[in-house]
């Protein structure tokens, strides 16, 4: 352990207790060793790794705070924390912003109490309203659930044969459909593959009545995930034009469906089948053995259908937020403003929708 202290205490220093140490590791500056760390860790995630953590930086400004929590000198927990401090939405930790899941990795024998001590002192040294872990269990026993949704994975290890036998009777007719039409399919980590899709993804995300991410967030996503090889683009084109993609990441034989688009005008090409039927056949080529298709609303019984119908194994996905300022989790929360959101997006024009995203998303996670 006192090799690990040295090395992480130069990043932001220690917090100390009885029985317990904590260390801040910057997986900006310490991004090999906080991955170490990581992939040391069976329940380790995509977004548990450093890459995220720089694209969020780099976008947004967002401050990490990586923490390594060690009782009775033993590591005990890793807790990935992005501080998101703004004027419009407040101070507060979020692990992490953007990411569906990112639960804390608690090892075997951990005191989770011990654990919660660790992040309220931070919590209150940071002056953070609220702090949000996304995933796994409660960290106190009792704690209610801020918010709840169903997250899907699929086992890739059987192989793309296999796995579309098990396909859903229509979602196997969607991409034979998709096949007949002549649809052009491409596996690509090249930025001109994310810029095409980050064109389709604002008439997408639009069409769901939200902004789009900035163009920036792309460019770094491409710059630290994609192009260093953990991630890829798949583009299907009709007549030289994309009318369909999907966005995937992975690391250490596990993968995430990040993003998906589509140009509606061609629904009737069941494109995006085809994208991501081609995804889940890169991917599990490539030794990947399984694939996450991020977390679903409770009430978007559509999109639940669509996950359950490529054989994903459903889940219950909850996030746990604490109050800081009256010790006290939160219970579950409204979503009723979404309509309203939905309302007003989808009728703004693409560019404004854009110049939106740029606005809105720094003061979000």
């Amino acid at each position: 352990m006192t090799a690990t202290l040295e090395l992480a205490g130069r990043a932001e220093g220690q917090l100390s207790g009885s029985a317990q140490d904590a260390i801040f590791i910057d997986p900006i500056q310490d991004g090999p060793l906080w991955d170490w760390l990581v992939m040391a860790h069976i329940d380790a995630g995509f977004f548990h790794h450093g890459e995220w953590a720089r694209v969020l930086c780099r976008t947004y400004g967002h401050r990490p705070a990586y923490l390594a929590v060690f009782q009775e000198d033993q590591l005990a927990a890793l807790l990935p924390m992005m501080e998101v401090r703004s004027v419009v939405t407040g101070c507060r930790g979020v692990s992490v912003p953007f990411a569906d899941f990112t639960a804390p990795l608690l090892a075997e024998g951990c005191d989770p109490a011990g654990v919660m001590d660790v992040l309220r002192t931070v919590a209150r040294e940071r002056q953070w309203k609220h702090f949000e872990l996304r995933g796994g269990g409660p960290l106190e026993a009792g704690a209610p659930a801020s918010q709840s949704y169903f997250a899907h994975c699929l086992d890739l290890t059987p192989g793309p044969e296999a796995l579309f036998s098990h396909f859903d009777s229509s979602v196997r007719r969607a991409i034979r459909k998709a096949e007949r039409e002549g649809l052009m399919v491409e596996v690509s980590t090249d930025w001109q593959a994310v810029a095409h899709f980050y064109q389709m993804h604002g008439r997408t995300r639009r069409r769901h009545g939200l902004p789009p991410q900035p163009k920036a967030f792309f460019v770094h996503v491409h710059e630290e995930i994609i192009k260093t090889g953990r991630g890829a683009v798949v583009t299907v084109s009709q007549n030289g034009r994309p009318v369909a993609g999907a966005m995937f990441f992975h690391r250490d034989r596990k993968a995430v469906y990040k993003f998906g688009a589509c140009d509606e005008r061609r629904q009737e090409t069941r494109a995006n089948n085809l994208a991501m039927w081609a995804g889940i056949q890169h991917l599990a080529e490539r030794g990947c053995e399984t694939l996450h298709f991020g977390r679903t609303d409770r009430e978007h019984e559509g999109l639940r259908r669509y996950k359950l119908g490529w054989g994903a194994a459903e889940s219950v996905l909850n996030y746990y937020r604490l109050d800081v300022g009256t010790d006290s989790w939160v219970a579950e929360r409204s979503q009723l403003a979404s309509a309203f959101h939905t309302a007003v997006f989808s009728r703004m024009p693409l560019l404004m929708n854009r110049l939106l995203g740029r606005f809105i998303y720094p003061h979000l996670a």
